[in-house]
């Protein structure tokens, strides 16, 4: 049954025009006004009156010395009526628009524990300051991410996330190069810049696991540089501290270094690592289910707004 078949034959859905007609003749008691409100002559609307007829089994209308008076099933379906249209009219109203100033919902975004350092500082002081009622929560990417993406679990993933790549959004936000952290204090580096002789020799912190470490890893393995690891981490909490109060060397994407070293009151210097690693983009990651999404929208534009480089356009899932 289809809401836009003209058939008569009782089992078709009432059409909206018919709908509408309804509740005009209830409100006017006039063909002839009914028929102005719709923009019909009088001839269409009482054709139109005749299929309410046969299709409700019922008069509905009578023509009396007061105009067209409902009958009494008609007087029952006035409400229900009412009600389709109304909830016909909520259908095709536009979507609300999300307003930050007094939204109170939850945003889930998938990060990395780099991000957490490098991005969500900045993001979520200024949430604080334009969305006081909206609350972040910050989740590791992993296998799951798209899954989680696709239900809405979480709104948004950031960070280098190959498997999203196909079947989701995505806007690259900024490139990374790597570069590498060491103590200021430094007894053979210092600050007077690290060159190849220097990375081979010295001690490294190596960081297990993520897609970034795995392309440093593997151009360092074609290029036959081979660190000398001392400290393995799963990740980059604790890694400043560390860094500082020891002579070990840590290769990092330029952001997460950069960002150490600053917070560090001068305990670290950042120098370019001296063995070419291909650069790398970070990107924010959504599915199409929520691309027209106003609250999504906003969060994904925010972190345009702090985190792009330059302004670029979203590409669609392939």
């Amino acid at each position: 049954m289809d809401i836009d078949d003209d058939s008569d034959d009782g089992t078709a859905l009432l059409s909206i025009k018919l709908l509408r007609l309804f509740d005009l003749l209830f409100s006017t008691n006039s063909v002839t006004r009914a028929g102005e409100a719709m923009g019909q002559s009088q001839p269409t609307v009482s054709n139109w009156l005749g299929r309410l007829r046969r299709q409700l089994g019922d008069e509905l209308f009578v023509r009396t010395a007061a105009g067209m008076q409902a009958t009494p099933r008609a007087e029952e379906l006035i409400v229900p009526v009412r009600e389709a249209l109304a909830a016909l009219r909520r259908v095709a109203a536009p979507a609300e628009a999300f307003d930050p100033s007094v939204a109170t919902r939850r945003f889930r975004i998938c990060m990395t524990d780099a991000s957490h350092i490098t991005l969500l500082p900045r993001l979520l002081a200024h949430v604080r300051a334009v969305a006081p009622g909206v609350r972040l929560e910050a989740a590791r990417i992993d296998d799951q991410t798209g899954q989680a993406l696709q239900s809405g679990q979480a709104d948004l993933a950031i960070g280098l996330v190959p498997w999203l790549e196909t079947g989701f959004y995505q806007q690259v936000l900024y490139p990374q190069d790597w570069v590498c952290l060491v103590n200021a204090r430094h007894p053979r580096i210092g600050a007077k810049g690290l060159g190849l002789r220097d990375y081979k020799a010295e001690a490294h912190i190596g960081i297990v696991g993520g897609t970034g470490v795995q392309l440093l890893e593997a151009a360092l393995e074609r290029q036959h540089v081979e660190r000398r690891i001392l400290l393995e981490l799963p990740g980059f909490l604790g890694l400043a501290a560390i860094v500082s109060t020891t002579d070990l060397v840590a290769t990092v994407p330029r952001h997460i270094g950069e960002t150490l070293a600053t917070s560090s009151a001068g305990d670290l210097n950042v120098h370019d690592c001296p063995v070419p690693i291909p650069p790398f983009t970070v990107k924010q990651h959504w599915h199409a289910r929520y691309h027209q999404d106003s609250a999504n929208r906003w969060l994904r534009a925010l972190c345009e707004e702090l985190f792009a480089a330059k302004p670029s356009k979203a590409k669609p899932r392939k």
